[in-house]
């Protein structure tokens, strides 16, 4: 069994807060987005749904059947899938699938032919990105053969989606832009027969700055974890905290070099406490030098280089022993690094930095309400 230095503490009561106020925002029109194992933060599926989450997104087929297993009878939309995926598996349990090109839309009908079933399939539409989503040239025969689709008993759309690239800037005009598009392939849809029961165009950013709204469903991932792209609210709530124990404590002289390539010479005696935790983890290296942390309700800076397995820190005249706490990043109310400052060190978005803590991490699901807590020892 593994030894845990480190722990991922999971805070579950700011999950479900972060949750219901987006409920409420959005008229209880929430699809709650857990891909990428939820953006780093685990099992927390039920958790959303009854703070107000009246559906779940995630990307792969994979993700989607694996909520399924976890007892999830929400609809889910997965909507990232190569053609030659396991659709028939997506249409037996009853997963939602988003499409963007005819060639999918034939495979996913093909599946749920053999099934003798029907897919509930939410057409994509690429608004401005060049990313995922059918382009406005070829969404015209991708709604006529959607339509023809439908006629035959292969696939029923029950959606439009898009995604815009500018919505953390209220301001940019690419915003008007990308709403007529939408309002446009709408249109197009319904003049060619489709009647899809939902729209969703917004994510966090443009739910959280308003140049989203006015179709229907929100998608919203980020902002359940704390996260506003935008940066303008307020009233979300961040989710983890890292934290390691010190390993080994020294005093060096000063002219010592720390750390690969001796890049960081210290300037005076001092004291050094190694932790247990580095890049293998998922702290960005470009963090070198400029990172902190928080040990005995005090900053003190990581020096040198991030190595793999390690950082070290100055902890000046306090010699530190070994087995101490040092939160690398939490909330911020106690004083202690957040992960916008993480992401700000390392040239980077939040939503990296929560993603990429590595499976030698232990997870914590922690409820401040009750108290109760659970250890996850496996990364899923």
């Amino acid at each position: 069994m593994m030894s845990w230095t480190s722990e991922l503490v999971v805070h579950d009561e700011a999950i479900r807060s972060n949750a219901a106020y987006f409920a409420a925002a959005t008229g209880g029109r929430l699809m709650a987005v857990l891909k990428a194992d939820a953006f780093g933060h685990g099992a927390i599926a039920h958790s959303v749904l009854a703070a107000g989450a009246t559906s779940i997104g995630v990307t792969s087929i994979d993700e989607a059947l694996a909520l399924r297993a976890a007892g999830v009878q929400a609809p889910i939309l997965s909507w990232l899938n190569p053609v030659d995926a396991d659709f028939a598996a997506a249409v037996g349990a009853d997963i939602d699938l988003a499409v963007q090109s005819t060639r999918l839309l034939y495979a996913v009908s093909r599946a749920a032919a053999r099934l003798g079933r029907c897919a509930r399939v939410h057409l994509h539409i690429d608004v401005g990105m060049a990313r995922d989503g059918a382009s406005a040239a070829e969404w015209p025969a991708l709604c006529s053969v959607a339509r023809e689709l439908e006629a035959l008993g292969g696939v029923r759309i029950v959606g439009v989606m898009g995604h815009m690239s500018c919505a953390d800037r209220p301001d940019h005009p690419q915003n008007r832009r990308e709403r007529l598009v939408f309002t446009n392939a709408l249109r197009t849809a319904r003049r060619r027969g489709l009647s899809p029961s939902v729209a969703h165009l917004a994510a966090t950013a443009a739910t959280v700055t308003g140049v989203g709204s006015g179709f229907g469903l929100h998608r919203i991932g980020a902002g359940l974890f704390g996260i506003d792209p935008s940066g303008t609210s307020d009233r979300l709530r961040p989710a983890l905290s890292l934290t390691t124990t010190v390993i080994r404590s020294r005093e060096i002289a000063a002219g010592t070099g720390i750390g690969y390539g001796l890049e960081h010479v210290a300037d005076r005696r001092t004291n050094l406490a190694l932790l247990p935790v580095g890049y293998g983890d998922g702290l960005p290296r470009a963090a070198s030098e400029r990172a902190e942390v928080l040990v005995r309700s005090r900053r003190r800076p990581v020096v040198g280089r991030f190595s793999m397995d390690m950082l070290v820190v100055d902890t000046g005249d306090d010699l530190l022993a070994p087995g101490e706490t040092v939160t690398v990043f939490g909330p911020g109310d106690r004083g202690e690094p957040t992960v916008a400052e993480w992401a700000d060190w390392s040239g980077t978005i939040e939503h990296e930095i929560v993603t990429r803590i590595g499976s030698r991490v232990a997870r914590i699901h922690r409820s401040t309400a009750s108290g109760a807590m659970a250890q996850e020892v496996a990364h899923a």
